[in-house]
């Protein structure tokens, strides 16, 4: 009998009062924030990964938190009084097993942040398949710099807190609202369990090929979440989108439409970009507000920021109060991050791994860089990159390179490699359109090649969801030795 049917759905709850709590997948960004959160609520906490190396081990050691090395069914020999599952553990993992077998409450992650920290909060959910961390890390640091410091769990560092969680006893919390889904146990999408009061909705498009068929599932889940704001609250909706146009249509709750567009209740226009800033006009219902500066550079993220205006405005917030925390974004880590320049290099870090997140950070810093050559290396790491499912559409996203170097994949265990990605395929088709371009079997022979041929001027955009083999100060150090 598998560990799936020994879970006792009756147990899927919080107890009342519990004082010790375990984590299973401590490391990874989310559960190691809920552990922080509720290490701060004075809880014991406890935890286990398979991977415990830093910075995740040094924060959770930071605190005091103890972190066991492996999954194991004796790590549950103290019997917690709740246990915490990560997304990231399988039905057969042993302490999944022994959580059966001892039957202790468990909560998946989502559930234990709505059951700890949402109750009596007004949460404001950013969602959609773009721009969710840094929308959520303007929203955050707008609200502190409006004297309204919100608690937040986020998915990256944000760098005006200079982590990526916080409580407060002020009303609100923004949530980074993510529509892969909850644990094995719950396979729902973690944004339904967030409780939105408002919520922003900047895209939605194909993407977690591995939990979701079709664009259609993935639009049923969005519509789902929508369905959950109640009607005092809003939906501040992309709606240049047509998908988001298409769920925003049918909402029960008001809807504030945002864009470049005609029609859109709140409008960007004149966007004007210099190095690693945009300037932008605010117009509200066709009245001009003012101009907007922001410290980060190209359309996509302008979009966001006006999405942030739109909801603070909303919730009551003056205009130039809301202008001028914008203007004071110190930024997130991962997100269009500079890690250094050696030898007139610049190292440029992002999280983009989507079709569309690539073109769109491409064209941010094509904007920034107008006379730069641009670098840009790729890694397919996610489990929808990895497939061939976007195989197609990458080709069309590298245009603004002057070239590219792309890192082989490793491969997934279960699907044929007719069905996954192929990084040679990717590099012959980007030569066809005369972009230069290479595939490399690693991370060392990308970095080989990228210290043999870097030039003063040049910036060296860095793509992926990982930690690339540490590719970034790798390459800054190889650099900086003697040539």
């Amino acid at each position: 009998m598998s560990a799936g049917i020994l879970l006792d759905p009756a147990l899927n709850r919080a107890p009342e009062h519990p004082r010790h709590v375990h984590l299973i997948g401590i490391c990874g960004t989310g559960m190691a924030a809920m552990a922080g959160m509720l290490h701060q609520q004075g809880l014991t906490v406890t935890g286990s990964d398979q991977n415990v190396y830093p910075p995740m081990s040094d924060f959770l050691a930071n605190l005091g938190i103890s972190v066991m090395a492996g999954y194991h069914a004796a790590n549950l020999a103290a019997r917690p009084d709740l246990v915490i599952v990560g997304n990231v553990v399988r039905i057969t993992n042993p302490e999944a097993v022994e959580l059966a077998r001892q039957r202790l409450p468990y909560l998946s992650m989502p559930q234990a942040l709505a059951h700890f920290f949402l109750e009596g909060k007004v949460p404001l959910v950013v969602t959609g398949t773009h721009g969710k961390t840094t929308t959520s890390s303007l929203l955050a640091t707008t609200l502190h710099r409006a004297g309204a410091t919100p608690g937040f769990m986020i998915g990256g560092l944000v760098e005006a807190f200079g982590r990526n969680y916080h409580l407060s006893d002020t009303p609100y919390f923004v949530i980074e609202g993510d529509e892969y889904d909850t644990a094995f146990f719950n396979k729902v999408s973690k944004f339904q369990h967030y409780r939105p009061h408002c919520a922003i909705l900047t895209s939605v498009e194909f993407d977690h090929a591995d939990i979701f068929a079709d664009l259609d599932s993935i639009k049923a889940s969005f519509a789902e979440f929508i369905g959950r704001i109640p009607t005092q609250g809003a939906l501040v909706a992309h709606i240049d989108d047509p998908v988001v146009a298409e769920l925003a249509a049918v909402a029960c709750c008001p809807v504030i439409a945002y864009g470049s567009s005609a029609g859109c209740e709140w409008r960007l226009a004149d966007l004007q970009v210099q190095g690693l800033s945009s300037d932008f006009a605010v117009y509200h219902r066709d009245q001009f507000l003012g101009r907007c500066r922001l410290p980060m550079p190209g359309l996509h993220n302008s979009l966001n920021a006006l999405a942030v205006i739109a909801l603070l405005h909303h919730l009551g917030f003056p205009i130039t109060a809301i202008t001028d925390g914008l203007a004071s974004f110190e930024g997130v880590k991962r997100r269009q991050q500079i890690r250094g320049v050696v030898r007139g290099v610049t190292v440029v870090d992002d999280f983009a791994h989507h079709p569309t997140a690539v073109r769109e950070t491409l064209n941010a810093l094509r904007l920034a860089w107008p006379e730069s050559r641009l670098v840009v290396v790729f890694e397919p790491r996610t489990n929808s990159s990895r497939r061939a499912v976007f195989q197609k559409d990458y080709a069309g996203v590298f245009h603004r390179a002057d070239e590219v170097l792309i890192r082989e994949h490793v491969p997934l265990d279960t699907i044929p490699v007719s069905e996954q990605f192929s990084s040679v395929k990717l590099a012959a088709d980007l030569r066809a359109q005369g972009i230069k371009s290479q595939a490399y079997p690693d991370t060392d022979a990308i970095l080989a090649s990228l210290i043999r041929n870097a030039q003063a001027g040049d910036v060296v955009v860095i793509l992926s969801n990982g930690g690339f083999d540490g590719i970034h100060e790798r390459l800054l150090t190889g650099l900086g030795q003697p040539v």
